[in-house]
């Protein structure tokens, strides 16, 4: 039986949805669930070595955010936003950009940055509006490095900032402490992670727990709410990972503790490696995902999730409802009532916003 797009709807204050980070990253609140006893605890973050063992395995997503988003003017004037989303040729530099406004940059049309770092020139734009950018850089730059020096964090629509003035903390705080910075990738943080100091991954070292990273490009999809009539029909945007061999080789070696995802990137690129590979291969895997979670889904490999509070509608919100209730539906009523837990306890949603852990 097809499930309701409305099933994965709630009300949320919007005096509810973060900002701003934290003051500290480990001092948000932290909401742990127990999915045996359905007990429920109200924690912060720094209390989430307490929850862990020896021998705890955590995959974290070390995408690091692209200052992606570039300030750019048109021949006439016009002011033009460009997003950078992926990259897709190095020879002429060709990227997948969201652009606004949109309708004003049809195919052939030019931009050029506001001190003429690069010329912008649209090939072509898809059936949802993402357009394919060719860039010539002066100085034969890369585009990633002129977005290092002039870009801004690719902060989602729900954070607002005053006349697109970000804040000084943004380039910071919109990116976890463990991010790869020699490969910046992502369109969008994995959020999960922002919660983490280098004092927690000290203690949880200490502890006898082990890290493995995994790269996942999050891309615009993130944010993209579910407009369909049945979660069925709505198509998952696409996104790119990065797997080593050693991530894999703890993916299939006998467990001695529970592997733990941060967050839905995590899971989704164990979901979906495990369900194409029966063992670790001899080289990194690259692959494109389109895996798409939602109840009665059985989870393959991971066994606990740190995940913040999504969005009404989301593909989010439909995997960690899975991840409730593996092999069954009933994590649909539970998260709600978890989510009005959470809105009358005041917890903070969405990408700045507070923590969940689930075990």
């Amino acid at each position: 039986m097809p499930l309701l797009t409305s099933q994965f709807d709630y009300e949320l204050p919007v005096e509810l949805i973060a900002q701003t980070p934290a003051l500290k990253r480990d001092q948000s609140r932290l909401m742990v669930i127990n999915r045996l006893t359905k007990k429920v605890e109200h924690k912060l973050f720094k209390d989430l070595p307490e929850y862990l063992n020896s021998n705890d395995i955590l995959f974290r997503n070390n995408a690091s955010v692209l200052p992606a988003r570039l300030r750019g003017i048109r021949p006439t004037g016009g002011a033009v936003e460009c997003l950078l989303l992926e990259k897709l040729s190095n020879e002429v530099e060709t990227w997948r950009c969201l652009l606004k406004p949109g309708r004003k940059l049809p195919q052939g049309n030019t931009f050029s940055g506001l001190n003429h770092e690069f010329i912008a020139t649209v090939l072509k734009k898809d059936e949802d509006g993402i357009a394919e950018v060719a860039f010539k850089t002066t100085d034969n730059k890369s585009l990633t490095s002129i977005a290092q020096q002039i870009g801004e964090m690719p902060l989602p629509p729900y954070i607002e900032r005053k006349n697109n003035n970000q804040h000084a903390e943004d380039s910071n705080r919109y990116q976890t402490v463990y991010a790869n910075h020699n490969k910046p990738v992502a369109a969008a943080a994995p959020t999960a992670g922002l919660h983490f100091t280098a004092e927690i991954l000290q203690d949880l070292h200490l502890r006898g727990i082990e890290f493995q990273d995994l790269t996942l490009h999050v891309g615009l999809g993130t944010f993209r709410p579910i407009a369909t009539h049945t979660i069925e029909e709505h198509k998952i945007h696409r996104e790119l990972y990065e797997i080593s061999e050693t991530t894999q080789q703890a993916l299939f070696k006998p467990k001695h503790g529970r592997h733990i995802a941060v967050g839905t990137t995590s899971v989704r690129t164990i979901e979906d490696f495990l369900s194409t590979h029966t063992s670790a291969s001899n080289s990194p895997v690259v692959k494109g995902t389109e895996i798409y979670i939602y109840p009665p889904y059985i989870f393959k490999g991971v066994d606990g999730l740190i995940t913040n509070f999504h969005q009404p509608k989301s593909t989010l919100l439909c995997l960690v409802s899975s991840f409730l209730t593996p092999g069954s539906c009933d994590g649909i009523d539970w998260i709600k009532e978890i989510y009005s837990e959470a809105i009358s306890l005041r917890y903070r949603f969405f990408s700045y916003g507070d923590a969940m852990l689930i075990l």
